[in-house]
């Protein structure tokens, strides 16, 4: 099951462990149990600091297994195999739990600590979703900071009973003690929001632990982000960057091929490029937390900028560089909001695996649209796609596929009005005809949007000037209507949303913040 190439690698990585790591793998009889278990002998075979120990110690499934340092349970567990993007997952989950440092600041460290009610995190994922490891992967974090905290890795595909009995469509959804606490498209940041909302006392002052006058702020950890950070860091500036997870959008994609000089790439490799290349400089990663308001000051505009964190921290900065990015757009009717990850999915390789033999619908005609029907129609029964406007906006070779695929029906000139749910399911979609206005529905699984990007900006109001559509007013420098805050990328007024466009205007933004700074010091 593991290749020599993947065997070798992890015997590369587990020769720094400093304490042994058992894997302590329920007794009992289930069809993918041998698969299982050879999974993790294999595993075990390269270092002897990883043992498999097998015994009843009443987990959920024969499947299921946890990881014990030095006869201590850690609180990491898993169902499943997890291969795929969750093989990543378990490495650091090892890694961790016997001793490497973790990847969260000190202020997000202390109020996991802080948390003194007894948490069990489950969490529902698919082996294809590129999110589920880094929910799972935080979880786990959690888990080993804080011993009243667990955390289940639980592969959906393996527990049907599980998923139909709580209704869930989406990944990765989460559970805190049996009862839903996150699913559909969700992050870390979104989970520790949660976390605080629920537990508020974990915010304690951070006063001492503030950093020093930043030269450099970027909020935002993108292709734009991380260009302004390291074009920052390399002219001597003190920089912080503050960001939701690395990546951004990027992480998303699966295939990338118009990045200049890089034939092909995906989105999980390039941001693995981009944290490598950060790492590189002496840059302050806030990572998992928002800006919640920026505060300026109405009398001097080169007094430095004051940002709020989701986490209660306050950095004072003498610029800001916005790279926030953009996030899916949503269709704005009755029945969304409410069913996402019961049938509203916005990531059609996350959650497509879900709607295997059934029907589903892609509200979008674009290319992100025709090329998720396509997707989806390689795993479902059938698609159909739904598009407003009397033409479709893809390009013409995908349209081409789409049209010539028996299991996509194309419809257009017509307007979402509801999704329809029951039991806590999707079932059908409302629709418009926009020629006839006649109303019609379609009974169906699952709904996948795909219709656009909205603009990160809502934290900005009153800070910056915004279009109508929510982007960021810049200049050709990249400097907003606000001097000593710049904005760069997709949040941006800049046209064509492209990652190298990004870059190239996140190192704009970044060399004319240090042009900013020398001429007003």
């Amino acid at each position: 099951m593991l290749s020599n190439d993947i065997l070798n690698a992890v015997k590369t990585y587990t020769e720094k462990m400093t304490n042994k790591v058992s894997l302590i793998l329920q007794t009992g009889e289930h069809e993918k149990r041998a698969e299982l278990k050879d999974f993790l002998t294999q595993l075990c075979s390269v270092s002897k600091n990883l043992i498999l120990i097998e015994r009843d110690d009443k987990l959920r499934s024969p499947i299921t297994f946890y990881l014990d340092v030095e006869g201590k349970n850690k609180g990491i567990y898993f169902s499943g195999i997890p291969s795929g993007h969750e093989f990543n997952s378990l490495i650091l989950a090892i890694l961790q739990s016997s001793g490497t440092a973790l990847k969260l600041d000190n202020s997000l460290t202390s109020m996991v600590k802080n948390i003194k009610d007894k948490l069990h995190f489950e969490v529902f994922i698919s082996l294809s979703c590129h999110n589920c490891p880094d929910v799972v992967q935080s979880l786990n974090q959690f888990a080993l900071l804080n011993e009243n905290i667990s955390s289940e890795m639980i592969d959906g595909a393996l527990f049907q009973p599980l998923i139909d009995k709580r209704n869930i469509q989406g990944v990765p959804s989460v559970y805190l003690n049996g009862q839903l606490f996150a699913n559909g498209k969700i992050d870390t940041a979104q989970l520790i929001d949660k976390l605080i909302a629920r537990f508020p006392s974990i915010i304690k002052s951070n006063n001492n632990e503030q950093l020093p006058l930043q030269d450099v702020t970027v909020i935002g950890a993108g292709p734009a982000g991380v260009a302004a950070a390291i074009y920052a860091a390399r002219k001597g500036l003190n920089v912080t960057m503050i960001a939701d997870r690395i990546g951004g959008q990027v992480k998303d994609t699966v295939g990338i091929e118009n990045l200049i000089s890089v034939p092909k790439t995906t989105g999980a490799q390039l941001t693995s490029n981009m944290q490598a290349h950060l790492s590189d400089y002496e840059i302050t990663q806030k990572e998992f937390v928002r800006v919640d308001k920026i505060e300026k000051s109405i009398a001097n505009d080169n007094t430095p900028k004051k940002l709020h964190l989701s986490n209660g921290e306050i950095i004072a900065s003498k610029t800001v560089i916005i790279a926030t990015g953009a996030k899916w757009r949503e269709l704005g009717v009755p029945g969304e909001k409410e069913n996402i990850g019961s049938g509203v999915a916005y990531c059609p390789h996350c959650d497509g695996p879900f709607f295997k033999g059934k029907d589903v619908a892609v509200v979008g005609g674009g290319n992100s649209g025709i090329e998720a029907a396509l997707d989806l129609a390689g795993m479902v029964n059938h698609v159909t796609v739904f598009e407003f406007l009397p033409e479709l906006k893809a390009d013409k070779i995908l349209v081409e596929k789409a049209q010539a695929h028996d299991k996509i029906t194309i419809i257009k000139n017509v307007a979402t009005k509801e999704v329809i749910a029951e039991n806590g399911k999707v079932v059908a979609i409302a629709y418009q005809d926009r020629a006839t206005a006649e109303l019609k529905q379609l009974p169906l699984s699952g709904i996948f949007v795909q219709i656009g990007l909205v603009p990160n900006s809502e934290f900005l109001n009153g800070v910056v000037e915004r279009t109508q559509h929510g982007e960021i007013i810049i200049d050709e420098k990249g400097q907003t209507t606000t001097p000593g805050i710049f904005a760069a990328g997709d949040v941006s007024t800049v046209p064509y949303k492209q990652i190298i466009i990004a870059m190239g205007e996140g190192a704009k933004a970044s060399l004319s913040a240090f042009d900013y700074i020398i001429r007003n010091s």
